[in-house]
């Protein structure tokens, strides 16, 4: 019985002597952080154009949704609600009065503080020999006190413009925002038909 004991004994020390000793030779978030490169990390030639795209239409869309709740719980009559405001213009290719109508009066309506884009995707749409770039996306609204007010099915549409004088760069802008998809009508007439 004493040596089953000590043979008991024997085994549990030399157990806790290999397992102390056995230390894993993970590397530390710094050391990873510390060695590597952008090359690595964000494979820029695996982005694709349609990609960009879709992110950076995201984040316009995003910023000009924050800019407007920012807008509309101000005054609107002072020097930094002017500046919101026309920081909000240069969001859109050719801004006029009637360019915010609809989402303000939406965001009022509703008394919005926040919103958060979801589900955004951009397509192509083909009208007569033009082809327009739209963005569809859910938008989610929340109240003062951060409690959601629904969400809701929006529209936009963008125009990409290429810069003067540099190789494959362009220039965001809205056409209309919060626009309705485009209805077509269908090419049979309406009539008798045989």
């Amino acid at each position: 019985m004493k040596r089953i004991n000590n043979f008991l004994l024997f085994a549990m020390l030399l157990l806790a002597f290999v397992s102390c000793n056995n230390k894993k030779t993970e590397v530390s978030d710094l050391d990873k952080l510390r060695n590597s490169t952008n090359t690595k990390t964000y494979p820029a030639k695996q982005v694709d154009s349609a990609q960009a795209i879709n992110l950076i239409t995201r984040q316009k869309v995003q910023e000009l949704l924050d800019l407007s709740t920012l807008y509309l719980s101000g005054n609107r009559n002072t020097e930094i609600d002017t500046l919101i405001y026309s920081q909000m213009q240069s969001y859109f290719h050719k801004p006029d009065s009637l360019t915010f109508r609809k989402l303000f009066s939406e965001l009022d309506s509703l008394k919005v503080k926040s919103a958060k884009v979801n589900n955004l995707e951009v397509y192509k749409d083909f009208y007569k020999k033009d082809t327009l770039d739209f963005a569809k996306f859910n938008v989610e609204y929340f109240d003062n006190k951060n409690k959601s007010l629904g969400t809701f099915e929006k529209n936009a549409q963008y125009i990409l413009l290429s810069t003067p004088n540099t190789n494959n760069e362009f220039k965001f802008f809205f056409l209309d925002f919060y626009s309705k998809p485009l209805v077509r009508k269908d090419s049979t007439s309406v009539g008798v038909t045989r």
